[in-house]
């Protein structure tokens, strides 16, 4: 990690972000609007590609409402053929470079029949379907204890914060849990059912591992979904990622309004 953190030093003239932020599919806009310095993934050592289309592979720096941030313009995925610590290792650079704070967002499907495409839903619990976990290996006892208690990943005090914000900016915050599977193909009608019987209410690809290791680093995390699509069998129309862009892109406005008013909180 010392040539990562090292060579982002350099190129940011030892820029200390308090908070991060992870922008999930179609919610990059954030980092264009802010950007003082970007770095491409593919330029920073050890660190790997993202190459869905909505995650433009880019660490933004940024000073938004008085406080430093720096931003993920899209995320790292399990799918994509990186093991779990390739895909937290991020996390881990962003603990070092000064950040207490995380907010991680993301694309999902709704697997409560009541929440929306474009609806943003505030994450109070996950679920772990993805058959792993990104602690797995020889523990690094510099960053966290063997065992992370994980009965408050995403944090009570920033979660009323974000429902304060939310109020304030007259934006309707869903809440609830969000479950992650590996992917890359969406969960048959069936699946879907078992999992709202589990008791969640959104379904994605990601955010679990990095919520995981956050929580295991000391971060405090919140976490945001936009919800872009019926899951499979809530709604009445075939799954395409297009539709998350789309849907992605009708939430973007509210988001970046709620994710501002956060940071200007915190």
């Amino acid at each position: 990690m010392e040539n990562t953190i090292q060579f982002i030093n350099q190129r940011t003239n030892n820029f200390k972000p308090e908070i991060g932020i992870i922008l999930g599919s179609g919610l990059g806009e954030l980092a264009d609007e802010f950007c003082d310095v970007g770095i491409n993934y593919s330029d920073i050592p050890d660190f790997a590609c993202s190459t869905v289309a909505g995650h433009k592979g880019r660490l933004v720096f940024a000073e938004i409402n008085g406080k430093k941030v720096v931003m993920m313009q899209g995320r790292i995925h399990f799918y994509e053929g990186h093991p779990l610590n390739i895909v937290t290792y991020p996390i881990k650079v962003l603990k070092a470079l000064g950040i207490k704070t995380l907010i991680l967002t993301n694309a999902a499907g709704a697997v409560n029949p009541e929440f929306n495409p474009a609806d943003l839903m505030l994450i109070s619990d996950h679920i772990n379907f993805m058959g792993t976990n990104p602690l797995i290996g020889k523990n690094d006892d510099t960053l966290g204890v063997r065992f992370p208690d994980m009965s408050e990943i995403y944090r009570n005090d920033l979660r009323k914060l974000a429902k304060h914000c939310a109020e304030k900016l007259n934006i309707e915050l869903r809440e609830g849990v969000y479950l992650a599977t590996t992917g890359p193909s969406y969960e048959t009608p069936a699946e879907i059912r078992a999992y709202r019987l589990l008791g969640a209410d959104a379904v994605g690809m990601s955010t679990v591992p990095e919520a995981v290791v956050a929580n295991y680093c000391g971060l405090n995390v919140l976490g945001i979904s936009c919800i872009t699509n019926q899951a499979a069998g809530v709604g009445n129309t075939k799954l395409s990622h297009a539709e998350v862009i789309e849907s992605a892109n009708l939430a973007k406005n509210k988001f970046k309004g709620l994710i501002k008013e956060i940071i200007a909180n915190i």
